[in-house]
């Protein structure tokens, strides 16, 4: 590309880009030095990827000045922010990782060479930049013989904690740990210990979602048993009630996140290479049902960016919109072909099927921009329309380029491979993925996800707050006349404008967020996506905390209703009290959870024994002093080291509160996961760490207090990666500003941050 021309596309990009999206793409997409600093700026980093992506046009004959022509194409396709590629191919194309896909799925057999040899696989790919998914299906249940060593098996769910734990000591590009999803079949015999391993809180690097059968639905819907059946030998080993065991992943839903739930029947019915295998799992959220060793290729179009006018009102900008998803394809396409995958097997797969996944952001501003409620029965016939659209001028890209390049390599037995089959170059097509960063960079709404909010507060430095607000309900709000800078803070107070009289009737109709709109409305528009696209829709469906049981029982029985192929649901501060949920906090001797008024700390001894630690915070040193009886621990005290004011009362108000709680019964492991992770808005960097707050201070000191317990040894330890404890106070673990829980995923606006980045 030449000089000139980087000048001018320079200018072109500096203009489009907000202050919001140069913040993220510094921060977490362009090369830095070895001290952090950014050594390219964005057009830089467009240009790279451009040049990287398009070279893959010269494996198919395409001479030095025809790849530069496409290469211009593709840095104009990013650019104008019409589609942008997922966020691997934005970083690593044209740079040595050169890995570019986000998520994986990897098999796990029935043997300990299987199970480890994924554990090797997995901390590959971690190290990589991606994420993995698994079925942990075809392992034999906890308790059945092991021929081999004359021994018992110890179950899936054992061995998914050695997954976890592996990804603990892998940090994806050094900066935060790998998702991971765990599938396990409704007919495996573990499937109870499955549904309720997340109870605790443990497993904090998995997401789990349980695989459904029509079996089992057809059971459920009769109120009748069905089987259980060991993956070891097909043997039906027992049977379990169908409406009990889905009632339960419906209350652990509620009160976790987890599980979610896959249509695993339905998945199979769109695999479009059966010869090769049945897909068991997905990737971290949900929304990419991948056979083992499969990888994948995603990218969204920002609907954003294709509203018109007509003589008869708004309307999509069609022609200009097929032409993009043309020019996307082939994108994703050349990205299979220059991709590093970081395993052999998964290379050979990826390059066999070419699956790719075409995807949507900026749905929700499409709606707003043609003044159309997210919650309404006009919105969900467009979104049919546009998704069916959009996978038709896909699958013409793909047929196209199958005729100058040839079908995917496994086209031969594909559902394809019929006298009037289709001839596509690629296996799939579309894919609605989460969007949280690349929908910062495009500056519009994430996927085919609702507002999550109109306004919202953002720290910044030295603790100011900056008030964000959608900009094109500031636009409106300044073109009618009802602009206020009060108006905003307070609408980023309740985050909906819908209790807010001074926002015309008409407007809060369309800026609904999506704690705004009623639950079945995002199964509704979820199953319109879905009918056009061949992987499967990645999207939340939020509640708020007061939500029942009963409502998430609609939304499970909903989706399965109308089609989907999975469904994640999130009700709002769910996490916040998953840890002591669960009975641990009984008296000695006690079964069952504690009812109120039954549990009373015992009487604290007149001479205990401990010690004081002191850590650095944002308020100051804390010395915080934890003592035993002969019980153990019984009660911690906290000092600032400058007195008075609110953190020092605070402090000495969360330490009684402590004290009360250890001399009750209740396990320090189970306080400590309620404070580590608690953020203020100035942390404290130390040679050790970073400490996140007070309250996370004390957790700290209590982890370094119980490990001096246990093995005598002093630690200076204060950096544990909190990321899997993030859902416990929805704060994001590097800026603290609120997490939104939105397509399978959890981003934050203010800084970018995703965990299915």
């Amino acid at each position: 590309m030449t000089e000139a021309k980087k000048t001018a596309y320079d200018r072109a990009i500096d203009e489009t880009l907000s202050p919001n999206s140069l913040k993220v793409l510094r921060k977490r997409y362009l090369k830095k030095d070895d001290e952090g600093n950014p050594i390219e700026n964005p057009s830089d980093m467009f240009v790279r990827v451009a040049e990287n992506i398009a070279s893959a046009e010269a494996r198919y004959g395409a001479t030095p000045e025809q790849v530069e022509e496409v290469a211009h194409d593709f840095y104009q396709l990013m650019t104008s922010l019409d589609f942008l590629p997922n966020s691997p191919t934005l970083m690593n194309a044209g740079r040595e990782l050169q890995q570019l896909s986000a998520c994986f799925v990897l098999p796990v057999e029935d043997s300990m060479e299987s199970i480890f040899g994924a554990v090797r696989d997995t901390a590959i790919i971690h190290k990589s930049g991606g994420g993995t998914g698994f079925s942990f299906s075809r392992l034999r249940p906890a308790g059945d013989q092991v021929k081999s060593t004359q021994g018992v098996s110890s179950g899936p769910v054992s061995f998914m904690r050695v997954f976890n734990q592996a990804t603990e000591a892998v940090k994806q590009g050094g900066t935060r740990r790998g998702a991971n999803m765990g599938v396990l079949r409704v007919d495996h015999p573990d499937i109870l210990q499955f549904i309720t391993c997340k109870a605790d809180g443990d497993f904090a690097n998995f997401n789990i979602s349980v695989a459904l059968t029509e079996k089992f639905m057809e059971a459920v819907k009769a109120g009748e048993p069905y089987d259980l059946v060991n993956p070891r030998n097909g043997e039906i080993v027992g049977q379990l009630d169908a409406r009990e065991v889905y009632d339960k992943i419906v209350e652990m839903a509620w009160a976790t996140g987890d599980p979610g739930i896959i249509f695993i029947d339905r998945m199979n019915r769109d695999n479009p290479t059966p010869h090769l295998g049945e897909i068991e799992s997905t990737n971290p959220c949900g929304e990419q049902p991948l056979l083992p060793y499969e990888a994948c290729n995603l990218g969204s179009v920002n609907l954003s960016h294709f509203v018109r006018h007509t003589d008869a009102g708004l309307d999509v900008d069609w022609d200009r919109l097929a032409d993009v998803v043309h020019r996307a394809v082939r994108f994703l396409d050349d990205v299979i072909d220059v991709n590093e995958y970081p395993l052999p097997k998964i290379a050979e797969l990826a390059r066999g099927n070419r699956k790719i996944g075409l995807g949507v952001m900026g749905w929700a501003d499409m709606l707003i921009m043609m003044g159309i409620p997210y919650d309404s029965d006009e919105a969900v016939a467009l979104g049919e329309k546009v998704m069916g659209f959009i996978r038709a001028e896909a699958r013409a890209a793909s047929a196209k380029l199958a005729e100058e390049r040839g079908v995917f390599p496994n086209f031969a037995g594909s559902i394809y491979d019929t006298p009037d089959g289709m001839r596509l170059r690629n296996a799939t097509v579309t894919t609605i993925a989460p969007t949280g960063t690349l929908s910062i960079i495009a500056n519009c709404s994430s996927g085919v996800e609702p507002l999550f909010a109109v306004s919202y507060v953002r720290t910044v430095m030295d603790n100011d707050k900056l008030v964000e607000v959608n900009p094109l309900f500031e636009d409106i709000a300044v073109k009618r006349g009802f602009y206020s800078r009060d108006l905003m803070e307070r609408i980023a107070e309740h985050g909906s404008v819908q209790d807010i009289p001074e926002v015309p009737e008409d407007v809060r109709r369309i800026f609904v967020t999506a704690h705004d709109i009623a639950p079945e409305w995002h199964v509704r528009m979820q199953a319109a996506f879905q009918r056009y696209t061949d992987n499967a829709v990645s999207k939340t469906v939020n509640f708020p905390n007061s939500a029942t049981v009963e409502d998430v029982r609609r939304v499970y029985d909903l989706a399965y209703e109308l089609g989907v192929k999975g469904v994640t649901i999130y009700r709002d501060g769910s996490k916040e009290n998953q840890v002591l949920s669960t009975g641990k906090t009984a008296k000695a001797g006690q079964s069952g959870p504690v009812r109120p008024g039954e549990l009373e700390p015992r009487p604290r001894p007149a001479v205990t024994m401990g010690r004081t630690e002191k850590l650095q915070t944002g308020c100051g040193n804390l010395y915080v002093t934890i003592n035993s009886d002969e019980h153990g621990l019984c009660e911690v005290f906290t000092q600032m080291g400058k007195s008075g004011g609110c953190a020092a009362s605070q402090s000495e108000a969360l330490s009684r509160m402590i004290s009360v709680s250890l001399r009750a019964g209740v396990d320090p492991r189970a306080i400590i996961k309620h404070l580590r992770g608690i953020r203020c808005p100035s942390p404290a960097w130390t040679q050790g760490g970073k400490v996140l707050s007070c309250a996370d201070a004390v957790g700290i000191a209590m982890e370094h207090y119980l490990e001096w317990l246990e093995t005598g040894a002093e630690s200076t330890t204060v950096s544990k990666d909190v990321e899997g404890l993030d859902g416990l106070t929805g704060a994001c673990p590097e800026c603290g500003s609120a997490l939104e829980h939105e397509s399978g995923c959890a981003v934050c606006r203010a800084c970018g941050f995703s965990k299915c980045a």
